[in-house]
């Protein structure tokens, strides 16, 4: 299998030659094969987001700041309907409609049958839950899913994303606001599902990382370290700080058992 995605000496900067400009992104190159499962992790204003969101062209990317190339093709060359067609993604903050629960998880294919809807949230981890609320999938969520807690939010909005049945799925810390349990549980059902899928999964938290074929390791907004998770705890550096101070939390018998769970 060939790269589907190519980043290639990628750099961002926000509010370019103001006194308030920041660089997000500093010279970033890595390249992500069809069907793999790729983790991002990295600080608070590593560039973890901004990365996504130019791969979306939610930013669009300025001339000489580097390529993204999706099958082979410049992004900016590529019609954002076009482009989005190829991609999935997931925000840590989703936006809802103020409709019911089955309208927006099928608002990208409304007239899928229930039963796809259905298998969506169960992959997602949300149907039994679906299934408490009083009117089930009609329930109204409310203006921007007010009536539903975080993580719930999170998994509607994971179920959309699989309705759609993109190439090319990515979750923007889009299982934060769930707990370790349910993590897995939607990690493990992605795996048995998704099994041609390119996966870019961005996390804080190594045990819903370990499992990827390879963590991109971001610092500042430049690529820190990239390899497996065993190989990243071999060697000094963020990534294995991370997993040294997430082995003395609540996810350490997740970690000790090799992120299987």
């Amino acid at each position: 299998m060939g790269s589907i995605i190519k980043v290639d000496h990628l750099s961002y900067v926000y509010n370019p030659g103001m006194p308030n400009a920041v660089t997000a992104l500093d010279d970033v190159s890595f390249e992500v094969e069809e069907g793999d499962f790729v983790g991002i992790i990295g600080a608070t204003g590593s560039g973890k987001s901004t990365l996504v969101h130019l791969l979306d062209r939610l930013y669009d990317l300025p001339e000489g700041s580097g390529t993204i190339t999706i099958g082979g093709v410049d992004i900016r060359h590529m019609k954002r309907k076009s482009l989005r067609r190829q991609i999935g993604l997931v925000l840590q903050e989703p936006f809802l409609f103020s409709q019911t629960v089955g309208e927006n998880i099928c608002a990208v294919r409304p007239d899928a049958e229930n039963e796809a809807m259905r298998r969506a949230a169960a992959i997602a981890c949300v149907d039994e839950a679906i299934s408490t609320f009083p009117q089930g999938y009609d329930t109204v969520v409310g203006e921007r899913g007010v009536t539903l807690s975080g993580g719930q939010k999170q998994r509607v909005a994971i179920a959309r994303m699989l309705m759609q049945q993109a190439p090319i799925m990515v979750f923007d810390d889009s299982l934060s606001a769930v707990d370790a349990e349910t993590d897995a549980k939607i990690r493990t059902a992605l795996r048995d599902t998704l099994h041609s899928a390119t996966v870019l999964l961005i996390s804080h938290r190594v045990t819903t990382l370990m499992q990827a074929d390879r963590i991109l390791v971001l610092d500042g907004g430049r690529v820190s370290a990239l390899g497996t998770h065993r190989e990243l705890i071999q060697q000094p550096g963020i990534y294995r700080d991370i997993y040294d101070i997430q082995m003395r939390s609540d996810d350490r018998a997740l970690v000790e058992e090799g992120g299987n769970a």
